[in-house]
């Protein structure tokens, strides 16, 4: 990134002596005139307003190079000394100053509806400008095409020489509709600032209080001066002088607020000595809320196993979306995420304050991080604990079930068969023999439901083959085509290999049943001779998610109480990825 400094220091050394100039130039118009002014202040009051607009400008210029308000002040400032040359005795100099006079209105109303951001809000703060802007140069220039110097616009002032036919009583009711027109606008804005205030969080008060409170007493002062033109000037010039004062204060309160950020950034040192003496267990948060002046902050902290965000306590936190009255600043170590600081949209506009106590409170936030994260962890295991016994005791249930409906009542079969075959056979051997064919074909399918149940329950080759096997019997038995692929040694730890064949024979099932896929491949191999990594995808239609189902987060379940890890890749459309990491050592 270019480093503008060095310009801008340039530019505000020419745009300072510019307006030094300017100055000496409008105080010198005003101590000349021989009569009343028609528009203007005095000298002093003229070089106060003029030269604190634009040097309060250029030091927000200064501070802040990408905001606009830097400028927008340093050209009201410049603004202002114009409106002086109404008192200049050239006729074009005065018809140019009478037709510039009122454009620094438009330069503070920018100020106070942009403030502090150097943005417009909406488009009432848009309208509000358009609106004000015809009022004081097309409405102005046409005034001007009718209007007499000595009947309408002053006596013994200059010739206008933007007069193009003498019509006093239209030029009269032009300029007071222009001042009823202003009046109106002026209590629009009052009222729009005051729903503002209402609605703004304490940050954002914070932020603009000073520039707000200042700018409406400008704003009714100026309702005031021009009600005060439309019904005869009955106080005189001591409207217009009141608003000269009072508007002379909003390039102070620019300052204040100014100041105000310093001596925040200045309580960063505060921030660091606090943490360094704060005590176990003390709040974080409250610390970093002091300092950044937001009573709302939250403290989120990143949970790498999860790629997620957490709180103190574990719980998990999303961070806000963009265009929202929160912004999340993200807290990074070693190129690390390692929190964010959920905060007032209003503290965005003091980046270096929020950066400054990122940089203050990264090692505090990564110790509080590894907490949080243990917090989260223990959250985790009690959820997954009280999950696995539900779902043992669910499985109970269904084995009982199983038992009940069909092997059960099979062997109650078998036995009344053998009941009836012993009573026949003594009488009439012969129409014994097919009870007892019934009887053993029973047998047979009973057998085959305690061999299938048993299979659900532990597969008794996965006993006695080991993994491949029992992978290579899964695949030839699923619903689909399915590759398989494994590069493992001869034997894992029995729960390990339990672990990997029920998440191969539900990623399978819920391929052949949910995804609609054609295929599945199974590639299962050991990792730096540490963990195994099986991993099982299909080409379906994808839009699973760990946490969708009972079964996907049984199975997490089931590995992660190994020490495992349990993802899922499913983009819409392209198939699902099922990744299962189990450490073997």
């Amino acid at each position: 990134m270019i480093d503008r400094t060095p310009v801008i220091r340039v530019t505000s050394t020419l745009v300072a002596l510019a307006a030094l100039a300017a100055g000496l130039g409008a105080a010198w118009l005003a101590a000349g005139r021989t009569d009343e002014p028609y528009q203007t202040a005095d000298a002093p009051l003229a070089l106060i307003v003029g030269w604190t607009f634009v040097g309060s400008g250029l030091v927000a210029w200064m501070q802040r190079p990408r905001n606009r308000l830097g400028p927008i002040m340093v050209a009201t400032g410049f603004a202002w000394f114009a409106t002086f040359l109404t008192d200049a005795h050239t006729p074009w100099v005065f018809t140019f100053g009478t037709l510039v006079q009122s454009v620094y209105l438009l330069g503070f109303l920018y100020l106070i509806l942009s403030f502090p951001t150097g943005r417009l809000g909406g488009r009432m703060d848009l309208a509000l400008l358009l609106g004000a802007g015809v009022l004081v140069t097309v409405v102005e220039l046409v005034s001007l095409l009718w209007s007499d110097s000595d009947a309408v616009l002053c006596s013994g002032c200059p010739a206008n020489v933007l007069l193009v036919e003498r019509n006093d009583a239209l030029a009269e009711g032009i300029l007071q509709l222009q001042r009823v027109t202003g009046v109106i606008l002026a209590l629009l804005t009052v009222v729009l600032l005051v729903r503002r205030w209402r609605s703004a969080s304490a940050a954002a008060r914070r932020a603009v209080a000073p520039v707000l409170w200042t700018g409406s007493a400008t704003i009714v002062v100026l309702a005031v001066s021009i009600a005060n033109d439309v019904v005869g000037e009955p106080l005189g010039q001591a409207a217009k002088w009141a608003l000269y004062c009072v508007f002379a204060s909003v390039p102070v309160a620019v300052l204040v607020v100014l100041l105000q950020r310093r001596l925040a950034r200045g309580a960063v040192a505060g921030l660091v000595v606090e943490l360094g003496d704060r005590q176990a267990g003390s709040d974080l948060r409250d610390a970093l809320a002091r300092t950044l002046g937001d009573p709302s902050l939250e403290v989120a902290f990143w949970f790498p196993a999860r790629s997620r965000y957490v709180d103190r306590d574990g719980h998990p936190i999303e961070l806000p979306e963009a265009e929202n009255s929160r912004v999340a600043t993200v807290v990074e170590r070693d190129g690390q995420p390692i929190a964010a600081l959920v905060h007032d949209a209003a503290l965005a506009d003091n980046a270096e304050l929020v950066e400054s106590v990122c940089a203050a409170a990264a090692l505090t936030l990564e110790n509080e991080r590894l907490q949080a994260a243990l917090r989260a962890r223990l959250a985790e295991l009690q959820a997954s604990r009280a999950r696995l016994v539900e779902a043992t005791e669910s499985e109970r249930r269904r084995i009982e079930r199983d038992l009940h409906d069909g092997t059960q009542q099979r062997l109650v079969s078998l036995a009344m068969s053998l009941g009836l075959a012993e009573s026949r056979l003594a009488d009439d051997p012969s129409a014994a023999v097919p009870i007892v064919r019934e009887a053993r074909e029973t047998l047979a399918l009973t057998l085959a439901e305690l061999r299938e149940l048993a299979q659900g329950i532990y597969p008794g080759l996965l006993t006695e083959r080991g993994i491949g096997a029992a992978l290579d019997d899964l695949c030839r038995r699923a619903a689909l085509p399915a590759a398989l692929s494994v590069s493992l040694p001869d034997r894992l730890p029995p729960q390990i290999e339990a672990a990997a064949y029920f998440v191969a024979s539900e990623a399978l099932a819920n391929a052949a049943k949910h995804s609609h896929a054609n295929e599945a491949r199974i590639v299962a191999s050991l990792e730096n001779d540490r963990s195994l990594v099986l991993e099982i995808a299909d080409d379906g239609i994808g839009g699973a998610a760990s946490g969708g189902g009972t079964g996907l987060r049984g199975l997490a379940d089931r590995v992660e109480a190994l020490g495992g890890s349990l993802t899922v890749s499913s983009p819409p459309g392209r198939g699902t990825t099922i990744r299962a990491e189990i450490p073997c050592a």
